[in-house]
Order: structure tokens, then C-alpha cells, then sequence
């Protein structure tokens, strides 16, 4: 079992920026990939950015230039810097693992773009 903690969602206004961090614990022998997921009301849940071990990182082409997805592999833990924000952009976001036990997912933690 892969457990994940989200943190550092919140209320921004558009143009403004956040950081959401997620921490893995558990059963992490060999992590395949990290990402981020979100989901807005009424939607699917949609990739954001993935970055697989390595591996070329992958986004979204809505977040392309103003999101960057990091990783500390010491602490296992995957970031998202986000920039340049926009009320499109509010949502649940939603971090992953990826192991030999397969997919894991964080609780959620909620961002939300408005003035």
C-alpha cells in the first residue's frame, strides 16, 4: 500500500501562484512515475503533468509554460509549481503514484482561481 499526502491548495487570484506538494509513504520500493490529475466540476478528470523516472515529463498543453512538475526522490515526495493561474485552472487536483503495485491517489487537494 502507497499512501499520498497532498498539501499547499488554496484560494488564488488570477495571475497569482501556487506550489501543491505530495509525500508517499509505505510501500514504495520502486516508484515508476509521480504526477498530477485534476478535476474540475462536471468533468473528467484530466492529466496535468507526469514525470516518470527517468523520463521526459509530460503536460497538459492548457498548462504548458506556466506549470512545472518537480521531484525529490530522497523524500519522495512531487511538486507542482503553478504560475500564472487562471479560473480554468480551478479544480481538484489529485497526485499519483505509479509502482509495481500499480496506481496510487492522493485525497485531493482543492485550488480554486478567482478574483
Amino acid at each position: 500500500q502507497v499512501q499520498l499526502v497532498e498539501s499547499g491548495g488554496g484560494l488564488v487570484q488570477p495571475g497569482g501562484s501556487l506550489r501543491l506538494s505530495c509525500v508517499a509513504s509505505g510501500s514504495i520500493f520502486s516508484i515508476n512515475a509521480m504526477g498530477w490529475y485534476r478535476q474540475a466540476p462536471g468533468k473528467q478528470r484530466e492529466l496535468v503533468a507526469t514525470s516518470p523516472s527517468g523520463g521526459s515529463t509530460n503536460y497538459a498543453d492548457s498548462v504548458k509554460g506556466r506549470f512545472t512538475i518537480s521531484r525529490d526522490n530522497a523524500k519522495n515526495t512531487v511538486y507542482l509549481q503553478m504560475n500564472s493561474l487562471k479560473p480554468e485552472d480551478t479544480a481538484v487536483y489529485y497526485c499519483h503514484t505509479d509502482t509495481m503495485f500499480g496506481r496510487s491517489w492522493g485525497q485531493g487537494t482543492q485550488v480554486t482561481v478567482s478574483s
